[in-house]
């Protein structure tokens, strides 16, 4: 199976001179905590709730006017489509990184998968494992 089989097909994006403040009122919208920065439809950067408050906030930097390529994480770890699951997981194990987007041959965003994805989805089995087993316990 593809890593797309897990990945989240749609991502929330933003492009590298929008204002922190449209970002930041995306993220809330959008009820997400990363937007994937993208240029000519590839992912140039990451942004985060926590890059927001660190690096705009705490730094006494003006929503209005920084643009998110001032404060967001450049060039992101992609994973490709086509990597299969438990590869997916031992790059996200290697970098200590719980978000990356994931992309097509091509370097295009295709999808954006998640540690949180991955949780989900394992409680999700176990809960269908523990229905099995109390379907057959007498």
């Amino acid at each position: 199976m593809s890593l797309l089989n897990f990945a989240r097909e749609e991502v929330v994006t933003t492009g590298l001179r929008a204002s922190v403040l449209e970002a930041a009122e995306l993220l809330r919208a959008r009820n997400v905590g990363c937007l994937v920065v993208v240029e000519g439809g590839k992912p140039c950067g990451i942004l985060t709730d926590r890059d927001i408050a660190l690096r705009v906030v705490a730094a006494g930097r003006d929503p209005k006017t920084t643009a998110v390529e001032e404060v967001m994480t450049p060039r992101p770890t992609v994973l490709e489509e086509e990597l299969g699951l438990f590869e997916a997981l031992e790059i996200m194990k290697d970098r200590g990184v719980r978000r990356f987007p994931v992309v097509d041959r091509y370097g295009q965003l295709s999808g954006f998968f998640t540690l949180d994805d991955v949780l989900y989805l394992i409680g999700l089995e176990l809960s269908a494992v523990a229905r099995i087993i109390d379907q057959g316990t007498p």
